[in-house]
């Protein structure tokens, strides 16, 4: 075969395979052959089968990122909806905490109507007007509220420090938000009276011989107690000479009076004329003063306890007083009188039936804190200090005939105060309670023992919440929605009690361990280890 033959067959057989490939392009895409050994193939259709690859990896590449771009969308979606559901939940959670807080405002209202419709001349009228005043008698009036009316001036979020001298504060209250405030110190007498809305110091509480370990202000009544044992009663319109009468009587101080210098008499039993000591344990306060000074705050004192005055609580005309003498008082604030003495010791040697395996596991038993003079060191603050902590009964509560106290013994003591016997006592702290309140359900107590132990009423037995810390505990306020605690720290401890969750209000704060707390209506001060007091807007 010539050369040209062979180049003219060879290009009819490309002529034939042009066709064939034009021919099967509208049918269907032809196949990448497989590259086998024993298979020729020519330049073309190598090239071919590269160009096809490499659109096959451009079309994978291209849906690779169609995936990851639905991908990304879904997770962001995700992400939206994760979002939208936690703002559910928190609003849920809103919605059941404004929902015990109507709960308990309604009951406080239903108590009300009871006391409008039951009260009956002045003494009822006088009852009704205390009990609106009082923020710590039952749950409903523990709760804080929204303080709508707010002076003029006033930011809700500012804060304000008060220098109470250089001692750490051993008590505080206060009447009302921006109201009149009650400070006392260690190693000073003489407690502060504050005006809460300019911030400045009306004047001083001139009588007791020692530190004042407990207090509580009501209206314009003040009570005090102190190391010297003795617990005075205080008219705080008196300390800057608004009142100039003599007269006193309780209602004129709880409430305010529409005539100024409105007696009470004699037949009511009030005797504050004479300065010698009754028999009763109450006494003018006169001290050696001279005879100008019979118009001074001091309207009432009270004796009866041997050592120290560690804790007070007082509503209506009832007065109850704890002290390192081991014993609990009651007294009668329209007489004066005492009218019971309980004995912590008493209820240490003959105590409730106990359930097995509910044995108290505090390592000072009764008996040993029943001993001579009870004395224990604190645990260390967050600041490395730490004092003797002598205060026997740290804290008691009343309402009407129900009286709970805590004790160095551990103890948190329910008492029938018409019988002056202690019904139950609730186990479970380590060390000595420190402090305390209670509600128609709750029993809440803290303790040198680093804990807050939220207890069940009488309907319901055990602990029903413990809340831990890293240090003493030495102050507590609770609602239904959450416990403010004093922890040792530079910081007020809060614990939502439907979040279960923890925080910490330190701005601005002390410069060190909180000691003291009181909070009404969404306005909070603490007394700390470094002699100031910090007011807080919650």
């Amino acid at each position: 075969m010539t050369e040209a033959a062979a180049e003219e067959a060879e290009s009819e057989e490309d002529v034939v395979m042009v066709a064939r490939e034009r021919g099967r392009r509208g049918r269907k895409k032809r196949g990448r052959e497989s590259l086998s050994a024993n298979k020729v193939f020519g330049r073309e259709e190598l090239e071919r089968q590269t160009r096809e690859i490499a659109r096959d990896k451009e079309n994978l590449h291209v849906r690779r990122s169609l995936l990851h771009s639905d991908i990304a969308e879904i997770t962001s979606k995700i992400e939206a909806l994760d979002a939208i559901r936690t703002r559910l939940e928190e609003d849920l959670l809103k919605l059941q905490e404004d929902e015990l807080e109507l709960d308990d405002e309604l009951l406080m209202v239903q108590e009300r109507l009871e006391l409008e419709t039951s009260r009956n001349g002045r003494s009822g009228s006088m009852h009704a007007s205390l009990m609106a005043s009082s923020r710590r008698r039952k749950g409903p009036a523990f709760l804080p509220s929204e303080h709508d009316e707010l002076p003029p001036g006033v930011h809700l979020w500012s804060t304000q420090t008060l220098e109470c001298g250089s001692a750490p504060i051993t008590s505080l209250d206060f009447s009302e938000p921006y109201g009149t405030l009650v400070t006392a110190s260690q190693e000073d007498a003489h407690p502060r009276v504050w005006d809460l809305l300019s911030g400045e110091a009306i004047g001083r509480l001139r009588g007791h011989a020692g530190t004042v370990k407990a207090l509580q202000v009501e209206a314009h009544l003040c009570a005090t107690g102190a190391t010297d044992g003795a617990v005075r009663l205080w008219d705080l319109r008196r300390v800057d000479g608004d009142v100039e009468t003599s007269d006193w009587d309780l209602s004129d101080v709880l409430e305010e009076a529409e005539e100024e210098g409105e007696g009470t008499g004699t037949d009511g039993g009030v005797v504050v004329e004479r300065p010698r000591t009754r028999s009763n344990g109450m006494r003018r306060s006169t001290n050696g003063a001279p005879e100008e000074d019979a118009t001074g705050p001091c309207v009432r004192v009270l004796e009866g306890h041997s050592k120290a005055v560690t804790a007070l609580y007082f509503e209506s005309d009832m007065l109850v007083t704890g002290a390192s003498d081991k014993t609990l008082r009651q007294w009668d604030l329209a007489t004066g009188q005492c009218v019971m003495t309980m004995d912590i010791l008493w209820a240490i040697s003959h105590p409730p039936t106990v359930p097995a395996g509910h044995l108290p596991r505090f390592p000072v038993a009764g008996a040993t804190a029943a001993a001579g003079a009870f004395a224990v060191p604190t645990p260390p603050y967050a600041d490395g200090s730490w004092e003797l902590y002598q205060d026997f009964i740290g804290a008691v509560q009343s309402w009407e005939y129900a009286l709970v106290s805590g004790s160095g013994d551990g103890a948190v003591r329910m008492w029938d105060m018409r019988t002056g016997q202690a019904h139950r006592t609730l186990l479970g702290h380590t060390g000595p309670v420190t402090c305390l309140q209670f509600d128609e359900i709750h029993v809440v107590s803290g303790s040198l023992d680093k804990s807050v132990r939220v207890h069940l009423g009488p309907a319901h037995r055990g602990i029903f919440e413990t809340v831990k810390y890293e240090h003493a505990v030495t102050a507590l306020q609770f609602d239904s929605r959450k416990i403010v605690s004093a922890a040792g720290e530079n910081g007020l401890k809060i614990y939502n009690r439907t979040s279960m969750q923890h925080s910490t209000l330190s701005t601005n704060g002390h410069t060190r361990p909180v000691e003291k707390l009181r909070y009404m209506d969404r306005y909070l001060l603490s007394g700390g280890r470094d002699a100031t007091v910090r007011v807080w807007a919650l």
